[in-house]
């Protein structure tokens, strides 16, 4: 069965290679660095156009790249949330990419493809930021020249390896790939595991947005605290009235003011509110009695129909001077 997918890769390399690259890059846990690697051995022995083969490669990444682009540009932060939920890693995924936004602006794009997961993130996140067409296509063709030149060339430099490397898998046959797909299965049951640990971590009591807005109409006066990243804020710049903004790292400080027997609560954007009950915990270890997350987050107190304002210009103003300055935005 591997040397059928060998002699495949061979007579029909060009499309497979365009293929699997798109797929990958429209999300699918496909990953298209092997297909890569050994079309450019294919092509150090002749079978193969070098060329032709980088080229399908940056076309394909683009075709999938603009699609993933244009719907972040119109959908913002429901594709961003989307993405999130599909995620082995729904926890972290956007939050590590909004972080990585923060620090590299639209540059991202050159870098996105050799971070697992960053790829599929980056192009919408840099849609909903309103990164200019022009310079999304520039950005991204360069990243994806990139990317797919190492990996295409890293097949043809090392060829002779290679070579003995598919021999043993053809000679494996039907064993390779059950230890491929075994080795695939035990990923994915470690990035579970890893999932379930922090959730059963993070496990605290939620308040729910209809109990908060009692508390608010009853006048105890809660603490609500807005723990989102500044480029999630910059794509969805809803506010819970009154928030505090304040970042997950450093939230003992924004609150070092507030008596620690208020009640304070606390939301974000996030699957399972993790980013919430993770600044909930940590306040609770220095000593606040009555943290808690909102369940539901931000989505829920909106979707209840409660009053919803839009960010503050001079409080977004840096995130937007942030955008423009690494990335062009608008």
């Amino acid at each position: 069965m591997t040397h059928t997918i060998i002699q495949l890769i061979a007579e029909y390399g060009v499309l497979l290679v365009f293929l699997n690259v798109l797929v990958e890059q429209a999300g699918a846990p496909v990953p298209a660095v092997p297909t890569l690697v050994v079309a450019g051995a294919l092509a150090s022995a002749g079978k193969l156009p070098l060329a032709v083969l980088v080229l399908v490669a940056v076309i394909a990444c683009l075709l999938a790249d603009l699609v993933w682009y244009w719907a972040g540009r119109h959908f913002g932060a429901a594709v961003l949330r989307t993405l999130c939920r599909i995620s082995l890693s729904p926890d972290s995924c956007v939050k590590q990419s909004e972080l990585r936004f923060q620090r590299w602006g639209g540059q991202i794009l050159l870098i996105a493809k050799f971070v697992p997961g960053l790829s599929t993130i980056a192009p919408p996140m840099v849609g909903a930021l309103k990164l200019r067409p022009h310079i999304f296509v520039f950005l991204d063709g360069v990243g994806s020249l990139i990317w797919a030149g190492v990996m295409i060339g890293l097949g043809y430099a090392f060829a002779q390896q290679i070579d003995h490397v598919l021999m043993m898998l053809a000679s494996a046959g039907v064993v390779a790939i059950e230890l491929l797909a075994t080795l695939l299965v035990a990923y994915i049951l470690v990035k579970w595991w890893q999932r379930r640990r922090l959730l059963l971590s993070l496990r605290l009591a939620r308040i729910t947005v209809d109990e908060l807005h009692q508390m608010i109409e009853d006048g105890e006066e809660p603490v609500v605290v807005d723990v989102r990243s500044q480029a999630n804020r910059l794509i969805d710049n809803r506010i819970i009235p009154g928030s505090l903004m304040a970042n997950l790292g450093g939230i003992d400080q924004e609150l070092n003011h507030v008596p620690i027997d208020r009640p304070v609560v606390i939301y974000c954007s996030c699957p399972n509110e993790v980013s919430a009950a993770k600044a909930a915990k940590s306040l609770m270890m220095l000593g606040y009695r009555r943290v808690r997350p909102l369940l539901g987050g931000l989505d829920a107190w909106a979707d209840a129909g409660y009053e919803i304002q839009a960010l503050a210009v001079n409080e977004s103003v840096g995130m937007a001077n942030m955008s423009i300055a690494s990335g062009h935005a608008r």
